[in-house]
């Protein structure tokens, strides 16, 4: 999918509480950030607020909460999202084909009653989080690639918009996939200078499929997703603008 560069960033507005993640916003939407992701974290602390403070300033939300459950909650559970207008939202895969049909069907029919457009429904793959060793602490014999690509078609097959991936699975998704399904890549860790990208330390890194937002937009993604190099920025605006600018030399 052809996107500007500026288009391609989420910003994941992973803090304490409502009146940072407002204050986020309001730093990035003037240099052309348009997607937030509102997490767990933030939805637990805020709740639905934390959509409207986003849309209030003009953004659009990601409401990324990874629903898992049987096939009737979770169709609930996207439908109250969809009402909450958010621009996409996601469920994972392994919930079953099922539970993903049962969510297509709530946000197509909250759609049509309330005639509004229904949000974009991708599937989380593995997590970025997870390595080999973790898929087989599960009883899996697929590697973690065969493991993600399995789980993108039959997402594909049930209908849904795209998958969540990270930009390591990316280039054999975008193959098997085609270019009009959605890629979604976390754990983006950026190169540059200290001050204007931390790099998570060692004891607090949580991902192990990482890769810098040039990789990920090379390997097929569409979107990145992007937390603590722009969080932790001694200037956010600058962090956003310079992945922008990286992203622009590449797609």
């Amino acid at each position: 999918m052809k996107l500007a560069p500026a288009d391609r960033l989420i910003v994941a507005l992973d803090v304490k509480g409502l009146e940072e993640a407002a204050g986020l916003v309001e730093v990035l939407a003037p240099v052309g950030v348009r997607h937030f992701k509102v997490g767990l974290g933030l939805f637990t602390s805020a709740g639905p607020a934390a959509v409207e403070a986003v849309h209030r300033l003009g953004g659009r939300v990601f409401l990324d909460l990874k629903f898992h459950d049987i096939p009737s909650t979770v169709g609930r559970a996207v439908a109250a999202a969809s009402r909450l207008g958010v621009w996409m939202t996601n469920l994972h895969i392994q919930g079953g084909s099922s539970m993903m049909r049962q969510a297509l069907h709530s946000v197509r029919e909250e759609a049509a009653r309330s005639k509004q457009g229904a949000p974009l429904l991708i599937g989380v793959t593995v997590l970025t989080s997870m390595a080999e060793r973790d898929m087989a602490d599960l009883g899996l014999r697929k590697t973690l690639k065969d493991q993600v690509l399995y789980l993108a078609k039959l997402a594909k097959s049930v209908g849904l918009n795209g998958i969540v991936a990270s930009a390591q699975e990316a280039r054999i998704v975008r193959w098997a996939c085609g270019e009009e399904f959605l890629i979604v890549t976390p754990g983006i860790r950026l190169a540059g200078p200290e001050g204007l990208f931390p790099s998570p330390s060692p004891s607090k890194e949580d991902q192990s499929r990482t890769a810098t937002a040039s990789e990920a937009v090379k390997a097929g993604a569409d979107y990145i997703v992007v937390g603590r190099p722009i969080l932790q920025a001694s200037n956010p605006a600058e962090a956003a603008q310079a992945l922008v600018r990286e992203m622009g030399a590449v797609s």
